[in-house]
């Protein structure tokens, strides 16, 4: 019995915290051997981690080769190879490994802050609906109840890193949205917001349900397409198919509405090797170009059945403008290749026909944009055009010899839409403006609803010249908006810029456009790169995929992921 005692007491003796104490040494071995052996389990669960993902990454490569192959199968009409356009999840919440500016971080934060109210009063009081109305804080359907607000604020929340946003919203496309809606949907408006926020959140993600969503409603909308020209009409009824134009334009379809489906389109045959999509819009593009005049200036109404143009203003404003927004970004989209060099010759011609367009007020020779019916000018322009000077900056790059021409025009037709900001009492600009010798300008209708025309051009000026007076005058803007349209339960318009008096609407442009170039604005140029990336008119970025490329370029490649990748790079 003594000798059980001794021995036990003999094997206690090393688990009492006493003995080591008086034995350094030892101390010294033991703490050295659990550190060896800690870092020897976490290292191989580590390992375990990244083979499980790389091995992820393989299946999915392995997968995407097949399906290339199988398509590679297909000849004939228009090119329906499917595109991975799937990137890498980036936090951008981060700035590792950047240099950044201390007072661009700060205002990059306000801006996000922004969106954080005003989406949060969306899922609040409006959840599901299209718009919120922020005074009376109840939701509203402007475009039959699609959700408009949400689909429209899927990439704005994803690439300001509300990933909890996000989800909540993914998960309400998901299990909610239905597009089987007796209603008769504007064509241009559901495709820019509804087909180009999840084909953005698609890209951006590379959340399958996105794309299979952007399927269902872009299938429901391609009967519009069916007229005697292929000119589409701009209605049509997401249940029965049944397409029409609007009675107010005696019959005929607006230029806009039916020349701004075309990135939409081409990136929805991209993404899923259908060609049904694209042959669609292009050929609008075909037949605009048959009749194409030599100014490149169309006006603003076409005929559906032959093709033709009617009698009508011709402007960059309302019903027009983005028209000319397409040709370029068509080019660019298809990675300025051969395929696609029609849609630049077209835009270069309208370029043209807009010098002709350009005016100078007095006294201070702010230069401006002017409206045309017939041979007679209109001395007036409106702030939806104020997409011009980043269009024209986008373009001036491929201009050779006459690209600083066309930046400098840019540069002056931003500083006039700034002043629109600037030259009320409220520091928001009126929805358009006319102008007089001797005065300059003078606001015309004169209410503001979060329009993002005019930060979209300070954007693009700032991404391809560094000039940080971009910067701060979209600063400014922002904090106008700050000052007169933020209320507790998010953000409204303005039903007059003198006065101030406030209208019950937040648009879904605002958050999709308005706060997403706003905080682009103070991000690295390296998020969401003009490189790689495409933004359609309703702001969504699409990623940028060579048209009929050498069969090099398209080679399939394995890709490992790196260990090691910043955070806040370009995806």
């Amino acid at each position: 019995m003594a000798r059980t005692r001794s021995s036990s007491s003999t094997r206690l003796r090393y688990v009492n915290p006493a003995y080591y104490l008086k034995r350094p040494t030892r101390l010294a071995v033991l703490f050295m051997a659990f550190v060896f052996i800690s870092f020897f389990v976490w290292d191989r669960q580590t390992l375990v981690r990244e083979h499980e993902e790389e091995l992820l990454m393989l299946k999915e490569e392995v997968e995407h080769l097949q399906s290339e192959l199988e398509e590679l199968k297909h000849e004939g009409g228009v090119s329906v190879k499917k595109e991975n356009t799937i990137t890498k999840r980036i936090d951008l919440t981060k700035i590792d490994g950047l240099t950044t500016d201390p007072v661009e971080d700060e205002r990059r934060e306000k801006v996000k802050d922004a969106m954080v109210h005003a989406w949060t009063s969306y899922e609040k009081y409006a959840w599901g609906h299209d718009e919120l109305q922020p005074q009376s804080k109840n939701g509203v359907d402007s475009f039959g109840g699609l959700g408009a607000t949400l689909i429209d604020s899927l990439d704005t929340l994803y690439i300001m890193g509300l990933d909890e946003q996000f989800q909540r919203a993914r998960e309400w496309v998901a299990n909610s949205l239905d597009f089987n809606k007796n209603y008769d949907a504007s064509v241009f408006e559901t495709t820019i917001r509804v087909v180009g926020g999840l084909l953005s959140a698609y890209d951006l993600s590379g959340d399958n349900v996105f794309l299979e969503k952007a399927k269902d409603i872009a299938d429901r909308l391609l009967p519009a397409w069916n007229t005697p020209s292929g000119i589409p009409y701009n209605f049509i009824n997401l249940i029965h198919g049944n397409a029409h134009n609007p009675g107010w334009t005696g019959g005929d379809s607006i230029l806009a509405d039916s020349g701004t489906e075309q990135l939409e389109f081409i990136a929805l045959t991209q993404r899923t090797g259908d060609p049904k999509y694209q042959q669609k819009v292009e050929n609008v593009i075909l037949v605009l170009n048959k009749t194409f005049p030599a100014d490149g200036l169309l006006p603003i109404y076409i005929n559906p059945h032959r093709g033709t143009t009617s009698h009508s203003t011709i402007t960059f404003g309302a019903m027009g403008d983005s028209f000319y927004e397409y040709l370029l970004k068509v080019w660019i989209q298809g990675n300025k290749t051969a395929e696609v060099q029609h849609y630049r010759e077209m835009w270069e011609t309208s370029m043209k026909g807009l010098l002709s367009l350009v005016r100078k007020t007095a006294p201070s020779s702010y230069t401006y944009i002017s409206e045309k019916i017939g041979n007679s000018l209109i001395d007036k322009m409106d702030e939806l055009a104020c997409f011009a000077p980043g269009m024209i900056a986008l373009g001036s790059s491929g201009y050779g010899p006459d690209s600083a021409k066309f930046l400098n025009l840019a540069e002056e037709l931003a500083l006039t839409c700034y002043n629109f900001y600037q030259s009320t009492p409220t520091k928001l600009a009126g929805e358009n403006y006319f102008f007089h010798s001797g005065q300059d300008m003078t606001v015309g209708t004169s209410w503001n609803i979060l329009r993002p025309e005019t930060v979209e051009s300070l954007f693009y000026l700032w991404r391809l010249t560094g000039n940080k007076t971009y910067q701060e005058w979209g600063w400014n803007i922002f904090q106008a908006f700050e000052k007169n349209s933020r209320v507790e339960s998010g953000y409204v318009g303005l039903k007059d810029v003198n006065t101030g008096v406030k209208d019950n609407m937040m648009q879904s442009f605002f958050l999709a456009e308005t706060l997403k170039y706003l905080y682009l604005l103070f991000s690295p140029p390296s998020v969401i790169s003009l490189d790689e990336w495409v933004f359609n008119t309703e702001a969504h970025p699409l990623k940028i995929i060579s048209r009929s490329a050498p069969r090099e370029e398209h080679k399939p490649q394995i890709r490992v992921r790196a260990r090691k990748e910043g955070r806040f790079g370009g995806i």
